[in-house]
Formats: C-alpha cells, structure tokens, sequence
C-alpha cells in the first residue's frame, strides 16, 4: 500500500506501483486538468502538478515514488488563489487553446509562494519545463507579473465584459479551460465507453503479404480486431483527393510508416494497445523513393498514376528571357526548407457513439466538421444525415488537423460494434501519422533595373508531398502564387510541382507554402538591394505593393492594401538598429483560386437573456468564437446577453476548413447579416417575445479565378493579409527583438489579436532556427517531442506588435485575417538580420543554431 495525500484527502493506493501519476489522477480520479500532451516523454510540461511543494511531471513520476506525498492539482488550489491566477492569464490573453495552462498555473502557484515578485528571467527559468505552441509566451509572462502584482496587492483580477468590436474582452471559456473545466475531447467521459488502438505500418513501403491477429483476437480485455475488409463503405479518403486508405489491405503496398494496418477495441486503452503489439505482420519489405527530383522520374511509384501530383505553371507579362537580358542587376541561387511538425500540444483524439438507427455522433476536434461528416458518412456506406460531427474546441492545430486520422477509425468501430469508442494517438502516434510542413527546393532568379526596380521573376519550385496528396497540390499552388511575395514583378514565369514520396504526407501549416517562398524572395531581395547600393527599406518600400500593383499570378490589386503602411510603421526602429533583418509578407484569406468560399451563420434566440450563435467553424485557440460574439454585441448593441457557441453539423449552419486565415472574415460577414435580421425585428419588439426564433446570415464568394485562366478582371483571392517584420541580433549575434507590423484592416480585439502575432513570430523563429522533423530513408530519426526543436520560454525574444489598420473593403469592420500571416515574414528576416551580422548568406532552413 502507498500512502499520501491528494488535494488534502488521505489515499491509500493498492494498485500497481509502476503505472504514472498522470494516468491514475485522469483515469482512476477523474481529475483532468493535467493533460497528457507528451504521451510520458517529460517534454511538454501540460501534466506539470505539485508534489511536495515541488513542481513534478506526473507523467514520469511513478506511484511507487508517492509514499508521504502530499500532491496538489488545481482542484485542490486554495479558490481565491486559483481565481487569481487563472483571471490572471486570461486578462492578458495568456489562454489560446488553454490545453497547456492548467500545467502553467500550477508551476505559477508554486512560484510566486516562493518568490512573490519574480523578475521576468526569474518568471523565464521556473517555466522553462512548460511548452507553449500558441502565444509565444509574452502573454504568459505579461499574467504571471498580473498575477503577482494582484496576490501581493490583495487586489482581484477583474475580467472585462461584454463588448464589440476592437475592445479586450475575455476570450470566449477561456477561464473554464485554464483551470480545467472545460473538456477537451481526452478529458470527456460517457457510461460503457471502450478504446480503440491502431497498428501502424513497420516499413515506409512494403508489399503486406499477411496479417495475423489470432493473438490478439485471444487477449482478455479485447472486444474485436478490424482490418480493411471490415470497412462497409469507401475506404479510401482525402481532403481532395481520395488516395488515402483509411486501412491497407492484405496484398497492398504500403505508403509510409503512418499507414493503418488494422485497429483494436478494447475494455480499456492499454488492453487495446498491447492486443495491437501482437498483431504479426508479414512483409516483402520494398525499397522507398525518398528525395522528390528522384521520385520525378517514376523508377518507383508512390501511386499508379505516377509521382507527380499536381503542377502549376504560369507565365505573364512578357518573355521572360528578354526581361532579364535587358535587367541590370541579377541574382539567383537555390533554397531549400525542411519538414516540419505542427506539434500542437493536444494529439488527435476522438469518440464515436451510436445514435437512432444506424447512426453515429462524432466528437471531432478537427478544422472541417463538415468535411468529417462527410468523409465519415463515406467510410460507413450511409447517407450524411447518419453522421453528426460535434466539434469539441481542440488543443492547437496549425493546418494539421484538417486531414481525418483517428476519427474515421472511431467511427467505423463506434458503428460495428454500436458502442461508444475512444482512439487516441500517443505523441510518437501523432508525428507518426498526420501531415507536416512541406520541404520545399526552390530555384530562385530575379531582376532589376538600374534604379533598383523590379523586372522578372523566375522561380521553379518542388515540394516534397510524401505518400498522400492531403492538400499538397494546393499547397504548391498557393506556392506559386505568392511566389513573388509582397512585390511587384512586371514579368514573371513559376512552375511550382507537389510530388509524391514514401516520406511522411505533407499537407497544410500555418502559411501554407508562403513561408517557404517568401523565404527565398526575400533573401533574393536583400542579395538584389546589396548588387543596387541600395538601403533594404527603400528598396522594399519602392517594390511593394500598392494599390494598382500586380501580385504574382496577375491579380490587380485594389482597395485596402496595407503592406507600404506596414513599412512606415518600421522605418524609425530600423534606422535605429545595428544588425536589423526585413521582410515583408503577403498572404491570401480564403481558398481563392477558383474555388467557392462560404459561410452561414445563426442566431438562436433563447430568451432576453441567452442566445446561441450556431456556427460550422473550429475553434483551434484563435479566438473564432469570441470574436463572433464581438460582432454580435457591435451589430445589436445587447451588450447584457449572454452567449454560447456552438458548432456541430446537427444545425445544419454551414461552415468550411478552418483554413486559410478566413474564419474571421467568412464568419464576420455572415453573423453581420443574421444580425441585421435580428435587428430589423428589435425596432418592433423586444428580445423576450423572440424567444424560440432563429436568423440565419450567409456569405458567399464564388469569383475567383485559379492561375492560368486567361480572363479578364483576373482575381486569385477576395482579400490578402499584409505584413512588414524586422528582427533584430545582439552583439553576439543572437535574436534580441522581433517588430512585427500587420494590416488587420479593422482589429476585432487587440489583445487576441497581438497574442496571435506573438505566438506565430515565435514558431517562425523557431522555422527558422531550430525546428526539424528529421527521416531516415522514410523512417522517423526520433519520435521524442523534444527533438522537433520546438522553442521554450528560455529563447523568447522581447515582441513588438504593430497594428495597422487598412479596411479590407469586403470584410467585416474591414477586417483582414491574421492567423497565418503572423509568421510568413519572420524566418527570412531572421536569415536577413544575421547577414547583417556576419556578411554570410544563407540559403537553407533550419540554421541549427539557438535562437538566444
């Protein structure tokens, strides 16, 4: 028997000595506010909690280790301190997604009992455990001082309330999340609930000659073992292409390491993963084609139809060889990115129930409930309406939960076997198994005249988009049409190809390809300004675009570009600074290129006091949801309503990807239209006697054009975000301040807004710096979290961000999305700082070096 005490109640423990604290508290307690986030790798810090007075990880704290332990959680937080921190980190806009700060307040607690006025590198050194995806950290320092300061002064924190547009209120849940109240999908708990586990391939590409699950089939604990042929619809799967099989059958050639072999449900998730370890596989191991030049030339097929997944290929304003003939300057050179995890801090988790006849309700944290439905609906054979897709706000996911993974395999054995079921990825199952950020190699020439202003533009460019096309094809296209970044290019020639490998799939992260050209575009211009003798903020200035200008694809820009104004809101600090790196970025909102955007949304008038916004968007830690309730409360002024938010596809309220930076925008226009419904029907009566009614508002934008098309009026995307970013070095040479200035057009709320900027500096900087996500022939190098290089407190910089305010003029407010844009500059004026630092330019990412 162990004995201690948790949250000052006695326990006496009987059970096994070797299972983690994390487990027993979740599982066997039911406190959830720890969070498994690293799956015990001691990488993250979301499970931190306090053991005698001590932080401790419990996830690699034994029970064996708790004898005369006194263990605190927040749950046994003393209620006046819990409400002050929390409120603390809410205030200062400290909690985005929140799966990591109940890990955060308890290593606070413990802090400021030991140091009521922390420093900020004090503040730094005592969170240097806790991983952050989201916020960058400044927030996070900005409410351990708030919190401190409010202890010491006896004074509450007091959280703002209800207000419209460009006003700080609280982040919709935000308090119920930090301190473990609000569930994410891990945490959720129903009656008879079993598990599932999957069996992953061994091989990145091998021909499956048998698969035996006898054993695992005998082991006590299991209710069934599910292969291919146990799939009632269609197996295969894809945000746009259906190439990706859900299960590999018997007799099939696996893709990649991530590919699913066959799945386990089980009486509980450790019964289900050890039943998933006898499953025997037999294979005639084949040799992978890793490098996409090689896989280009078909020796080994990836797919049937060939390697090359999608092109995009266009040329304007001129002979392109004529162009740089009569250029006075040119540079040229070839850039190469790498892959990248999204590492978002919750791994992909869902659960399936029945529901009426032949039905299954889905709890999906995914970026499209839509698309979930109807890929689900797919899977099992039966018709949309069988399927609910419910979202449950998720723990980050920056692209990379736009893809299904666990949620079709829940589904399928929710359905068969009329149970509810958990799956679960692991941490080393979800770097495994979902898309990163593509590599990209990138051949790069551009031109100017002898007054330093551009004149051609070539660039040919391959990304790596490993064994499913996910939404690779569509990344090399949004490649392709930024490929000039935020400047003007008279003439211009790109041909941008997405080929299959036997690598990791690639698919959507934050930026979208932009990242990866803007990179090179922007180490082309400060090569270029050098060859001028010209300064690299006129020279930019001079080039960027304005309205009347031409982005890459030909599309005329009209109203509501920012990106010059971004730029003069720089000059002085740039003036100032000894080694400063610029970089400008342009990124569109909305898929564009074609392609419909849309959005409905719906007001449900519940009573004078309540109503529901009924929304098909998710909620990822950007703050959707709060700022469709800002909106709200602007068009109607019902300041003293309550709202709750709600997406789940049972409404019937229409909403696509939570993608391409265009939740705010699509969403924005379509409540704005419900709300004047509402308050057409408010200047004849008052709220109360419209209880039980609903407004519906939709938008729609169904005149783009992809490039290539020879049409007149020629537009790529409704709108564009702008950006201008400057990193500054030390005399050492490491990243001392980042001065990022974005064009929100109309900023909904200020503190949301710096938090998104800040955060998305920090994972440029780590794009730039550090993060890798490392294969070996098509096998992961490492499956540990604290290998992706990933950055912590310790190498924060100071973060500057600069709003600048140039309406959109079909946005909300005039509002520009600002989701992705945040890092899209960010790693080439890194690269463009340090050449002003040691004169060496560089031409591949990451730098392998620290930050500061």
């Amino acid at each position: 028997m162990i004995a201690f005490t948790l949250n000052g109640t006695s326990i006496s423990y009987k059970g096994d000595e070797n299972l983690c604290l994390l487990t027993w508290l979740r599982e066997d307690e039911n406190i959830v506010s720890p969070k498994n986030g690293c799956s015990g790798q001691g990488a993250c810090g979301a499970c931190l909690i306090e053991i005698n007075g001590k932080p401790a990880l419990s996830c690699k704290t034994p029970m064996k280790k708790l004898q005369g332990s006194q263990i605190i959680t927040i749950e046994g937080f003393d209620p006046e301190l819990k409400d002050t921190l929390a409120k603390a980190f809410v205030k200062k806009g400290a909690v985005q997604c929140g799966f990591c700060t109940p890990g955060f307040l308890s290593r606070t607690k413990i802090l400021l009992e030991q140091n009521t006025s922390p420093s900020e590198s004090e503040i730094k050194k005592a969170l240097q455990a806790n991983l952050c995806r989201c916020t960058g950290y400044t927030k996070i320092i900005e409410a351990v001082l708030l919190a401190a300061k409010s202890l010491k002064d006896k004074k509450k924190v007091v959280l703002s309330g209800n207000g419209g547009v460009g006003e700080d209120i609280s982040k919709h849940d935000a308090y119920k999340t930090a301190i473990g109240e609000r569930p994410f999908i891990d945490d959720m708990r129903f009656p008879d609930m079993v598990y599932g586990a999957l069996r992953f391939s061994d091989h990145p590409r091998a021909r499956i000659l048998n698969i035996q699950t006898d054993e695992a089939e005998k082991y006590p604990g299991v209710i069934q073992v599910f292969t291919a042929g146990d799939i009632p619809g269609d197996r295969m799967t894809g945000v746009i292409h259906q190439d990706w099989p859900v299960m590999v059958k018997k007799g099939e050639t696996t893709r990649y390491i991530g590919d699913v072999l066959a799945g386990v449900v089980a009486i509980d998730e450790p019964t289900a993963r050890k039943a998933c370890q006898l499953i025997k596989v037999e294979y005639e191991v084949l040799d992978p084609v890793v490098d996409p030049i090689e896989a280009l030339k078909n020796k080994i097929k990836v797919h049937d139809k060939g390697n090359l997944l999608a092109i995009t290929k266009f040329s304007r304003g001129g002979n392109i060889d004529k162009a740089f003939n009569s250029s006075t300057h040119i540079v040229s050179a070839q850039y190469k990115t790498q892959l990248v995890e999204h590492a978002f801090l919750e791994t992909e988790t869902a659960i399936a129930r029945p529901f009426e006849d032949e039905g299954v309700q889905i709890y999906t944290q995914s970026q499209g409930i839509y698309e979930d439905r109807h890929s689900v609906a797919s899977l099992l054979g039966v018709p949309k309406e069988k399927v609910i897709a419910t979202l449950v706000p998720c723990g980050g996911a920056f692209g990379g939960k736009e893809d299904l993974t666990v949620q079709g395999h829940a589904a399928l054995f929710s359905f068969l076997l009329k149970k509810t079921v958990k799956v679960r990825l692991s941490r080393e199952e979800s770097i495994r198994m979902h898309v990163k950020r593509h590599p990209f190699i990138m051949n790069y020439k551009l031109g100017c005249d002898k007054k330093g202003m551009l004149t051609a533009l070539c660039a040919d460019i391959i990304g790596d988009t490993g064994a499913y096309a996910s939404l690779g094809g569509e990344v090399l296209n949004r490649a392709a049409g930024h490929a000039a970044g935020g400047y003007h290019v008279p003439v211009v020639d790109v041909v941008s190809k997405a080929v299959y490998t036997n690598n990791l799939p690639a698919g959507a992260m934050r930026g979208f390809g932009v990242n990866q050209v803007t990179f090179a575009m922007e180490c082309m211009m400060d090569e270029l300004c050098e060859k001028v003798k010209c300064d690299p903020w006129q020279f930019r200035f001079d080039n960027a675009l304005k309205k009347g200008s031409m982005t890459a694809t030909g599309q005329v820009l009209g109203d509501g570009v920012g990106l010059q104004e971004t730029l003069i809101s720089l000059k002085d600090d740039y003036k100032k600074e000894k080694f400063a790196g610029l970089a400008l970025g342009i990124k569109n909102i909305g898929f564009g290129n074609g392609l419909i955007d849309e959005s409905e949304a719906e007001i449900q008038v519940v009573s004078e006091k309540k109503v529901i916004i009924h929304h098909g968007w998710t909620e990822m830690g950007q703050g959707v949801d709060t700022v469709a309730k800002q909106i709200f409360y602007d068009v109607t002024g019902l300041k003293d309503v309550d709202i709750d938010v709600v997406s789940s596809t049972d409404s019937e309220v229409i909403g696509g990807a939570t993608t391409a930076s265009r939740g705010t925008f699509l969403l924005g226009n379509s409540l704005i239209l419900a709300a004047q419904k509402l308050n057409k029907d408010l200047k004849t009566t008052d709220l109360s006697k419209l209880a039980g009614k609903n407004y519906k508002g939709r938008w729609c934008c169904d005149w783009t054009t992809r490039p290539g098309k020879d049409i007149k009026d020629f537009q790529t995307h409704f709108a564009y975000g702008y950006a201008a970013q400057m990193v500054c070095l030390d005399d050492e040479g490491n990243v001392d301040k980042v001065i990022a200035a974005h064009d929100a057009g109309c900023v909904i709320n200020p503190n949301m807004f710096e938090g998104q900027i800040q955060g998305a500096v920090m994972m440029g900087l780590g794009y730039a710096f550090t993060e890798k996500l490392e294969l070996e022939n098509g096998y992961l190098k490492s499956a540990k979290m604290i290998k992706l290089g990933v950055s912590k407190i310790k190498s924060m910089p100071e973060i500057i961000v600069k709003a600048v305010e140039v309406k959109d003029p079909k946005g909300p407010f005039g509002a520009k999305g600002v989701g992705e844009i945040g890092l899209v500059p960010t790693a080439p004026a890194a690269i463009n700082a340090l050449y002003q630092f040691d004169k060496k330019r560089r031409y591949e990412l990451p730098l392998n070096r620290k930050i500061r």
